[in-house]
């Protein structure tokens, strides 16, 4: 194990690297002003498609959902991120995808039914199943890293408590700078109860379903929809923008047909760029370096000084 720990630090480069330290010198930055939703409707009007890293966008060395991996993604180009909360055994708040700890760290068994002083002592592996020299980050850490720098979308674990996010994401100042998925109107509703500053991603598959959420009390400005993973749909999108709705799709998943795995294997990165100007004006993808350059390419991907898009400088530049 010591051998591929060793191996997978040197991968990355950053085997020095503390666990929650972040490489603050240089990177992207995506900051709200006035609020989230202005900041959307200013992208979309500006016709450009903001790239959410999924699970904080893992490359081989750096594991999903671990604080140096989003830091790596944020300094190579504008991303939001998207974690998965988890709550432990006596309540605090981590990131992880899995109910279980086999797939994702060196531990094993359900993560949700330990105490956090185990979980900590865990190391977290990378995709390809290397162990690297990265623990498991709290969702404080993890707020603390993204604030002032990017957006967090947080993906509740059956283990987490709403209330007890709403909580952390409110102490730490990020109501404004957080995207909460919601997979149902009543879902919803309870987080645009607990949070109602804060942009809700909410399955949407038809415009009635966007009225059935309005109905149940959530406005039309909270809510980002999220329109599945398998097919564009072009008229949905119009529809949703006639109700200043912004769109998320996702190219996203492990299956061989996930669209991020066939624009891969066909090398048709232009996809991309395509989807946004279909009226995609967020991709979830698995593929996010590569997402942001198509849409570069295509003069589709913020740029600096737009919208509260920024970028700092590295030390010696000028």
């Amino acid at each position: 194990m010591i051998a591929r720990l060793v191996a997978a630090a040197a991968l990355v480069g950053l085997a020095g690297t503390a666990q929650g330290e972040s490489n603050t010198h240089g990177g992207w930055r995506i900051a709200p002003g006035t609020s989230l939703s202005a900041m959307l409707d200013c992208l979309e009007a500006e016709g450009r498609t903001l790239v959410s890293a999924h699970r904080g966008g893992p490359s081989p060395g750096l594991p999903e959902n671990a604080i140096a991996t989003m830091d790596a993604v944020l300094t190579a180009i504008p991303a939001v991120m998207e974690v998965d909360v988890a709550q432990s055994a006596d309540g605090v708040l981590f990131l992880l995808h899995d109910d279980t700890l086999d797939r994702t760290t060196t531990g094993e068994g359900r993560a949700a039914d330990r105490d956090w002083a185990e979980l900590a002592a865990l190391r977290l592996t990378d995709n390809a199943g290397w162990v690297t020299p990265y623990r498991i980050p709290t969702l404080a850490e993890a707020l603390d890293w993204a604030k002032g720098r990017t957006v967090l979308q947080l993906d509740f674990k059956r283990s987490a408590s709403y209330e007890a996010v709403i909580d952390m994401v409110r102490d730490k100042g990020m109501e404004g700078s957080v995207i909460l998925i919601a997979y149902s109107v009543a879902s919803a509703k309870k987080l645009h109860d607990l949070a109602p500053q804060a942009m809700i991603s909410l399955s949407v598959e038809s415009p009635d379903a966007l009225a059935e959420a309005v109905a149940a009390g959530i406005p039309a400005e909270r809510i980002i929809a999220f329109t599945g993973t398998r097919l564009a749909r072009p008229d949905l999108y119009a529809a949703l923008d006639e109700a200043d709705v912004e769109v998320i799709f996702g190219t996203l998943g492990r299956s061989p047909t996930s669209i991020d795995n066939v624009i891969d294997r066909f090398g048709t990165d232009e996809r991309y760029a395509e989807l946004s100007r279909g009226g995609v004006d967020m991709l979830a993808t698995d593929r996010p370096r590569a997402a942001a350059a198509a849409l570069a390419e295509a003069e589709r991907l913020p740029e600096t000084g737009m919208c509260g898009i920024g970028r700092e400088r590295t030390p010696g530049n000028k």
